[in-house]
């Protein structure tokens, strides 16, 4: 009775906020450049993080019943913030007071790089997506650490996606695996940092050649092996990706000890039919991917894919298209571990963790598995 009675008193609360975020806040954030609104927002967010009890009153929800433990990480909940989101670590301990039981920084690379040429980041109402096109847009390694090492991050999940610099002068696999391994060492040894994620599959770099293939795979993951990592690794990977070379990277990364696996980066493919074709008028010709709806089936096919296929072996962090607890719940069923968002939530509001870890707990007696 008492759990049923401050479950209504939560979703009473997450459904003001959501209705009051989707009613008055979004309709004026939309009709402003989506870069300076993040730009904004991230400001904001990190001036309140040490306004915890605040945060964590109005925004989430906690319940030892979504406590999960992957490759020896415990998560406090199953709902996490994905990589490029919170690209230079600015939200690494606002995050775990709104909600979200995990925060992924970056990606992260070893040096900086300003961007790719705007527009960078736009909004598909219609189809439910975000245009991306930051190419690892970051600070570089060495402040992103800097500014981690400042905030008190006790108590907090978070990881480091690596990538390698999106800069001419790293043109050859050999020098990316370097950038790959600068930023490794850079971030190996703190404390503060749970799991990596080896972002192999950005599609919005400017390098030829690409981590996907297995040669380029192995020689990566040989590499950052070798590194001694205690961390677990989740490997990022692509998400319009044929079964057969997913399934052996995914072979070859559990060969060389990495059991860990985000499923799914950005969509490519224009002609999805997700997409709402007048709204995709606006992007055509833009270089630049899409996350959000059209990233669901195909991150959802590959999840139950690769679990399907390597069983319980493996870790999974489902990722792309989730909008509700409904959402999450489709990815559990086809295998996930763990799940992540970001498009959801500019599109929900920011009670949007809490209200589907609320709804995890009491949906017909079901937590996540």
């Amino acid at each position: 009775m008492v759990l049923g009675y401050n479950w209504k008193i939560n979703m009473n609360k997450f459904q003001l906020i959501g209705g009051l975020y989707r009613g008055v806040v979004k309709p004026v954030l939309f009709a402003i450049d989506a870069e300076t609104v993040h730009n904004r927002i991230t400001g904001i967010g990190e001036g309140l993080e040490n306004c915890e009890w605040v945060l964590e009153k109005l925004l989430a929800f906690k319940s030892d019943r979504l406590h999960k433990q992957v490759l020896g990480v415990d998560f406090p909940n199953p709902i996490g913030l994905a990589a490029g989101f919170d690209w230079d670590g600015h939200l690494a301990k606002v995050i775990g007071h709104v909600g979200f039981g995990f925060n992924t920084v970056g990606t992260v690379t070893a040096k900086p790089y300003s961007g790719n040429l705007k527009p960078r980041l736009g909004r598909l109402p219609k189809s439910r997506s975000l245009f991306v096109n930051k190419g690892f847009m970051s600070e570089g390694a060495q402040r992103v650490m800097e500014r981690l090492d400042r905030k008190r991050l006790d108590g907090h999940v978070v990881g480091i996606s690596v990538g390698s610099s999106n800069l001419p002068e790293v043109n050859t696999i050999n020098k990316a695996i370097e950038d790959y391994l600068f930023t490794f060492e850079v971030f190996k040894n703190k404390a503060y940092v749970k799991y990596f994620e080896l972002n192999i599959s950005c599609p919005n770099a400017v390098m030829a050649e690409s981590f996907t293939t297995p040669a380029n795979f192995s020689n990566l993951v040989k590499q950052v092996a070798g590194l001694k990592i205690k961390q677990p690794i989740f490997v990022k990977m692509p998400n319009e990706i044929e079964e057969g070379e997913s399934d052996g990277l995914v072979r070859e990364a559990l060969k060389l000890g990495v059991r860990g696996f985000i499923i799914a980066n950005l969509a490519k493919n224009r002609n999805n039919p997700v997409f709402d074709r007048e709204e995709m008028k606006r992007w055509a010709g833009m270089r630049g991917n899409f996350s959000g709806k059209p990233t669901e089936e195909g991150a959802n096919n590959l999840i139950r894919r690769t679990r399907e296929k390597f069983g319980k072996g493996i870790a999974i962090i489902g990722c792309g298209g989730v909008f509700s607890a409904e959402d999450v719940k489709l990815k559990f069923a086809a295998g996930a571990d763990l799940v992540q968002l970001i498009t959801g939530m500019i599109f929900e509001g920011p009670q949007l963790a809490g209200e589907i870890n609320s709804r995890l707990v009491v949906d017909s007696g079901e937590s996540p598995r």
